[in-house]
């Protein structure tokens, strides 16, 4: 009775202890809903009406921003550039982590732990670091200044992080569908493919998710690596029009290019965050 009671009175404690926490984070998702929609209703003014008054809503919409945007500043270009690299990378990262980390999470071999802790030594390399020795390699291939090279570079530098994730959703999965699939004759392919695979399609979609959004905007490696303007991502392709910007004073053109970044991301995490969310709930139980 007296645990009740206790149990009782910590309820309301502890809501009012929490009560900063959520004030802080609705400030914090207020902020960042506000300059998205600032940057969105920027985009479809005219630059007389943007430096009249920048809080201002914009009388009429202007689509030309984006069109001129799109074809004159080759944003589309870029764009599938982007698309490109973006989405090759990420079934390349996928193709090779989750078979590595279904292994590394349900086998037990010699050599394991070496192998797991060499994927996560790997999470604390500076990439910079890598500028040097990547260039040589990347020249060697002769894979510079070229879309298959920068895939190979961000596929080769994602896969540490993303085995990592995936190790922690395979080993939440219950032993008894392998060993039932085992009784029945199935193959260690047949397992992963048809049995665990799509038990951890939640786990799957979040790596994705992760990579896409932290591809989609990289800057440093591209601006490395691909000097040609035809072969540029959307990130390098958004700084030549800053730059462009500085001599044209188009800034509201600066806006449409800058939503036409962001607005894919957001596109994918309002389709895919239930997925998300069911996803790292699953990886936040790894024991």
């Amino acid at each position: 009775m007296e645990r009740a009671i206790r149990t009782t009175r910590r309820g309301p404690l502890r809501w009012i202890r929490r009560i900063p926490t959520y004030v802080f984070l609705s400030l914090w998702a207020a902020f960042a809903i506000f300059c998205v929609l600032w940057i969105i209703f920027t985009s479809f003014k005219t630059n007389r009406e943007l430096f009249a008054n920048v809080w201002a809503l914009p009388t009429r919409f202007v689509f030309e921003n984006y069109v001129k945007a799109w074809q004159v500043v080759r944003m589309g270009d870029y764009f599938i550039n982007s698309i490109i690299v973006v989405f090759a990378s990420v079934a390349l990262i996928l193709a090779i982590s989750t078979p590595a980390s279904y292994v590394l999470s349900r086998f037990t071999f010699v050599g394991r732990k070496l192998v797991t802790n060499i994927f996560i030594a790997g999470m604390g390399v500076p990439t910079p670091l890598l500028f040097i020795p990547l260039f040589a390699i990347m020249s060697f291939l002769h894979l510079i200044n070229t879309l298959p090279g920068l895939i190979v570079i961000y596929t080769s530098l994602s896969i540490p992080f993303t085995v990592y994730l995936l190790t922690g959703f395979f080993v939440t999965l219950p032993s008894e569908l392998e060993e039932s699939a085992v009784i029945d004759g199935a193959s260690e392919f047949t397992i992963f493919s048809r049995v665990m695979m799509p038990l951890a399609t939640p786990g799957i979609i979040t790596a994705a998710i992760f990579n896409f959004i932290t591809l989609w905007k990289e800057y440093m490696l591209a601006l490395v690596y691909i000097s040609e303007p035809d072969r540029r991502p959307l990130s390098l392709g958004l700084y030549s029009l800053s730059n462009s910007m500085q001599y044209t004073g188009d800034w509201v053109g600066l806006y449409a290019g800058a939503v036409i970044v962001i607005v894919p991301t957001i596109i994918l995490y309002i389709v895919l965050s239930e997925r998300m969310i069911e996803g790292i709930t699953m990886g936040a139980t790894k024991g």
